[in-house]
């Protein structure tokens, strides 16, 4: 391959062999700093906000797709139950909080309040002006308690985000994406906006600051809030090395039932030893 071959298309966009090839990498590094997480007991917190279909969940995927699920654990909350609806706002988000070796990804969070809830009208003005009062305290004790917060705000624009919507609609496989809370924020366009304004007036505190993805190109989304999450904590490479593989155990003598004994799945590609 040539050395002074472009790595971007006419429109822009990184060519997709490039971005595989930088993904990878990426992907190796999450790998040391799981590790490194999981050795010095680190607690990271890392959210996930912005407009629907700006790409949050696609992040997530490239993030723990080689991880251990037990160290990189993902919460997306749904709708509060009613005992939920009677506790402190907060409460049901510090039970999901990190202990200690673990990175937790929220797929949306406590946001919620000053996002959806406000625009939607499910809380209440005083519900929604305490939030504001209260949420950058919370998450200055999240810091002093020793978590490391990360917060991402993926910035779609209207034009893009049209374009998703409309590709979800033509797609069975990702229609179950366009909910009923999808569509009506798609026509809120101004009200979410203005929501969205008000929260970082309030909440890019500098122990918690936001931090803004460019979401209208997905691969160059999730290169850079992966190239950004890995510079928030210092790290070295931990990856133990390849280890000696012990010997098999030798034959017994047992002797096994007879395969055709299990019921197999139907091979329809392939074969199964009870076919031969």
């Amino acid at each position: 391959m040539s050395t002074d071959e472009p790595r971007y298309d006419d429109e822009g966009v990184l060519k997709k062999k490039h971005y595989k090839r930088e993904l990878n990498r990426l992907q190796e590094e999450l790998v040391k700093l799981q590790y490194w997480i999981k050795e010095h007991d680190l607690r990271v917190c890392v959210v996930f906000e912005g407009r629907d279909a700006a790409g949050k969940g696609g992040v997530i995927k490239r993030i723990t797709r080689r991880l251990n699920p037990r160290v990189a654990r993902v919460v997306a909350l749904g709708t509060p139950t009613e005992r939920e609806q009677g506790q402190w706002y907060f409460q049901r988000y510090v039970e999901q909080l990190p202990t200690e070796g673990e990175m937790v990804l929220f797929d949306r969070s406590w946001y919620n309040r000053a996002g959806v809830e406000r625009v939607m009208g499910f809380c209440t003005d005083e519900e929604y002006e305490e939030f504001l009062r209260t949420c950058p305290e919370f998450e200055r004790m999240l810091v002093r308690s020793g978590i490391v917060l990360v917060k991402y705000w993926f910035s779609i624009s209207d034009e893009e985000q049209e374009r998703r919507f409309q590709r979800r609609n033509e797609d069975p496989k990702r229609r179950w994406k366009l909910s009923p809370m999808d569509l009506e924020a798609r026509s809120r366009w101004a009200d979410y906006s203005e929501a969205k304004d008000r929260m970082f007036e309030h909440t890019d505190v500098e122990e918690a600051p936001w931090h803004v993805v460019n979401a209208d190109v997905k691969r160059h989304a999730r290169l850079n809030c992966i190239s950004h999450l890995l510079d928030q904590i210092d790290y070295e490479d931990l990856t133990p090395d390849p280890i000696e593989l012990p010997p098999r155990q030798d034959d017994t003598g047992y002797e096994r039932p007879p395969i055709d004994s299990q019921n197999w799945v139907p091979a329809r590609f392939g074969s199964n030893p009870v076919d031969d």
